[in-house]
């Protein structure tokens, strides 16, 4: 035997029936529900927007006034030369070579750093023994500060004394050795072997992280069809860690245009200019020689390159990824 279940007249009005229209006491709480709601986010963001006004806006647009006038720091900047700082830019000897540089860096990081990270990598996503101690190893001077990681290999690599001049000398390779940070010969390649082991270990980390992402039986289904090693990675493990790595290649780029500490610790910018950043550059006008408004024509540059670099990459690079991310935001998850 079977019931069904009807509603009680009482509790369920008839079609000829009208409802009882909300209270007014009813909306006024929905109204002060919401502008709880809202009091509670703006409560939260209005630490964080103050923060980044006091700290990042307010000295970004001080930078752009100052670089239209000729500062020594002191005071409120009143020598208005318009656009001459920008100018000396382009006829400033050091900064152009800054921008060589710059460029230098960017391309030996994705043609030497990068791959070498992705290589330890796909070595360590193997069934290794010991492979977490390997990954502690790689990953551990990316955690020490610039500071500790330039101060240690100037002494590796001080003249005659240095550790890496003993090695050589050791092995019977003299002629190797030499001023390793000293010479303008070999300074720019000395100081991207230590950015290549101070960095290298952070790229290395973001694509197992990737890979591990990737599932297994793609790549076994790719091995029972007869692909060998480099057929699955480029076929199946590089395609699905794209991703991963143009976000890795921009975080290489933004880095090279900004650096500043490991060069500052290690040379100095020397020597003769010869291993000098924009930052570094910037630093040496701004706090050695006391020309602010110049110093500030450097930042905003820098800032503008930065910028450009970022939207363009945004826009032809990652934009599958973002479209992708916000497709699946809107469609909510399945």
């Amino acid at each position: 035997m079977t019931s069904t279940f009807l509603p009680s007249a009482d509790k369920q009005p008839g079609p000829g029936v009208d409802r009882p229209a909300p209270s007014a006491d009813a909306g006024r709480g929905r109204a002060r529900r919401r502008v709880l709601h809202w009091l509670t986010a703006v409560g939260f963001q209005v630490p964080a927007l103050v923060l980044f006004l006091v700290l990042v806006l307010l000295p970004m647009l001080f930078a752009l006034y100052a670089a239209f006038f000729r500062w020594g720091g002191f005071g409120m900047p009143s020598d208005y030369i318009g656009a001459d700082n920008f100018t000396r830019l382009f006829e400033d000897p050091v900064f152009l070579g800054d921008l060589w540089r710059c460029l230098l860096l960017v391309v030996l990081s994705l043609a030497v750093q990068l791959p070498f990270a992705l290589a330890m990598a796909v070595l360590l996503n193997q069934r290794l023994r010991g492979r977490a101690v390997y990954r502690m190893l790689f990953f551990a001077p990316y955690v020490l500060s610039e500071a500790i990681t330039g101060v240690l290999f100037g002494m590796i690599f001080a003249p005659d004394d240095g550790l890496a001049d003993q090695i050589l000398g050791g092995i019977g390779l003299d002629g190797l050795g030499g001023e390793w940070f000293a010479d303008p010969s070999t300074v720019m390649a000395t100081l991207f072997l230590v950015m290549t082991w101070k960095y290298f270990g952070f790229h290395m980390m973001l694509y197992l992280a990737g890979l591990q992402s990737i599932p297994r039986e793609l790549t076994e289904a790719a091995l029972i069809d007869g692909a060998n090693a480099w057929q699955r990675f480029r076929s199946v493990t590089l395609p699905l860690l794209a991703p991963t790595l143009r976000i890795s290649v921009f975080l290489s780029v933004i880095g090279a245009i900004q650096l500043f500490d490991l060069v500052w610790v290690t040379t100095a910018g020397g020597p003769d200019h010869h291993s000098e950043t924009m930052a570094v550059t910037l630093f040496q006008y701004g706090f050695k020689r006391y020309q602010v408004g110049y110093a500030s024509a450097i930042s905003v540059a820098m800032f503008g390159i930065s910028l450009v670099f970022a939207l363009a990459y945004q826009r032809f690079v990652l934009r599958r990824d973002l479209e992708g991310a916000t497709t699946t935001m809107r469609g909510g998850v399945k």
